[in-house]
């Protein structure tokens, strides 16, 4: 007989559990928060990759973005909106790494290595995003307290 799962709540009592929590979503937060700002700042580059992808629009994709990873990840470093930051940000990633980071149509062996390192980068991104999506309806500690769940 399988034992019945109930749902608990976010427990960080033990010691700098709240702070070990709250510096892993700074780190994550804020560095795909940067990711976001450098879609601004390179627009055109990045347009021209997106273009080479065939993205649809692509510097509207880029600037789109560049937004979801900025508010997604000063979201999930804040506290802000969990459920809809976190969830922004796992499905922009898991999308850009099937649409960005297609290694396994790359012929070139170092083109092919990068582009695998990008999509790695993204597919654990996503994992991330995720897990905090998990526990998004919990109340985090040293958040803004800012959510629709």
């Amino acid at each position: 007989m399988l034992a019945e799962f109930g749902t608990l709540p976010l427990q960080l009592d033990t010691p700098l559990a709240g702070e070990l929590f709250l510096l892993g979503r700074i780190l994550f937060g804020a560095t795909l928060a940067f990711m976001g700002l450098n879609h601004f700042t390179d627009l055109e580059t990045m347009a021209g990759y997106a273009e080479f992808k065939g993205l649809p629009a692509p510097r509207f994709s880029v600037f789109a973005s560049g937004a979801v990873l900025v508010l997604g990840g000063l979201g999930v470093a804040a506290g802000a909106f969990p459920v809809l930051a976190a969830g922004s940000l796992a499905f922009f990633l898991l999308v850009s790494a099937v649409t960005m980071h297609d290694f396994w149509s790359v012929e070139d062996p170092e083109e092919k290595q990068n582009e695998m390192t990008g999509f790695l980068k993204n597919v654990y991104g996503a994992g991330a995003a995720l897990a905090l999506l998990a526990v998004g309806g919990s109340a985090w500690p040293y958040a803004v307290g800012l959510g629709l769940f």
